[in-house]
């Protein structure tokens, strides 16, 4: 008995609506591709810090971009998330990564539930100030106290033996895998997040409290919750920071200019975006390095370097300037609106 065409085709259009095949191409180009062509360079220098950048666009979007709660103090709760895992992994080595990385977010989470506590009476530049307060009093927190950094005389944490079910995980590839899986682990639980009744009521938050207040939305509670998860994002983004990346970090590692940094990815990328956090974390990443070559075809070595920096840092922000003005909404409207006109090419282009 023969199988309807409809009914062989079904299952292939199911997964098509459910899985982009563009996404299902970048996952490819993520887990084959890159592991078979990439160099220690691209996976340390670029791809690395490229993810841990968007995770924790990622955590600070769910504050600001989903329930409307401006932050400048990510970079304090990524260092809470960094010094928590080390001292899991140094105290409690049985525990092992996983573990450690899992009560590194959820030591951020309390903490960022404790310094949102203020969100169910101040909002706006208010709550700006405190998060703000936040940053310098963790910042100092983790310089005035050596227990937090084992004593040492440097001030610094290091990256201690990562490794996985047996697996050595110090290495370039390693450590790409490491974060790649935590980030689309992570990724997949916003979006799903984001689509259930919690994430539809931090947005009815986000568009006006007061009227979600009225229908029945418990917006302290909620608000709360959105400082916890935002944290528990940012804590692990910050020990994938300090322990994937940097190797060695210390309190300076996660300043307020790590803090701005985030907030421009997510304000860059496109605030209420899951996407848009990757988008603004490959602006933020990327431009530099191209403005650094193309800096050096042009100039060659007739410019001095700290010239050729400022002038980096004068084009990087004019881009900033010109792209918030063209499109407030952040790149990530950009790419949505080109694609659209790409798809009725050439009826309109």
């Amino acid at each position: 008995m023969s199988i309807p065409v409809a009914q062989e085709t079904a299952p292939l259009l199911l997964i098509q609506r459910r899985i982009p095949w563009g996404l299902l191409g970048l996952l490819a180009l993520a887990f084959i591709v890159v592991p078979l062509w990439g160099n220690d360079y691209w996976l340390n220098a670029i791809l690395v810090p490229f993810l841990v950048l968007s995770l924790a666009g990622l955590g600070l979007n769910l504050l600001t971009g989903y329930t409307g709660q401006t932050s400048v103090g990510a970079a304090g709760f990524m260092a809470v998330g960094a010094f928590a895992t080390y001292g899991f992994l140094l105290r409690l080595p049985e525990l092992g990564l996983p573990v450690a990385l899992l009560g590194g977010g959820i030591i951020s989470a309390l903490v960022g539930l404790l310094f949102g506590l203020p969100s169910s009476r101040i909002k706006g530049f208010y709550l700006m100030v405190t998060t703000l307060a936040a940053q310098f009093f963790l910042e100092w927190l983790f310089v005035k106290f050596p227990w937090f950094y084992n004593y040492g005389s440097s001030g610094t944490i290091s990256a201690p033996k990562l490794a996985l079910f047996g697996h050595d995980l110090n290495t370039p590839l390693g450590r790409y895998l490491l974060t790649l899986v935590t980030v689309l682990l992570l990724t997949w639980t916003a979006i799903n997040l984001v689509r259930s009744q919690v994430g539809r009521n931090w947005m009815a938050i986000r568009d006006m409290d007061t009227a979600a207040a009225v229908v029945g939305i418990p917006v302290v509670r909620y608000k709360r919750l959105a400082f916890a998860v935002s944290s528990f994002y940012l804590g692990i983004a910050g020990a994938l920071w300090a322990f994937a990346y940097l190797g060695t970090a210390s309190a300076s590692s996660f300043d307020i200019n790590r803090s701005f940094q985030i907030l421009f990815i997510i304000i860059i990328g496109g605030m209420g975006s899951i996407a848009g956090n990757f988008v603004g974390a490959a602006f933020i990443s990327l431009l530099p390095i191209f403005l650094s070559h193309a800096g050096q075809a042009l100039f060659g070595g007739s410019v001095d370097a700290g010239q050729l920096q400022n002038l980096q840092k004068i084009i990087f922000g004019v881009l900033i300037i010109v792209f918030l003005i063209k499109e407030p909404e952040g790149l990530i409207r950009l790419l949505h609106n080109l694609r659209d006109r790409v798809r009725q090419w050439p009826l309109r282009f």
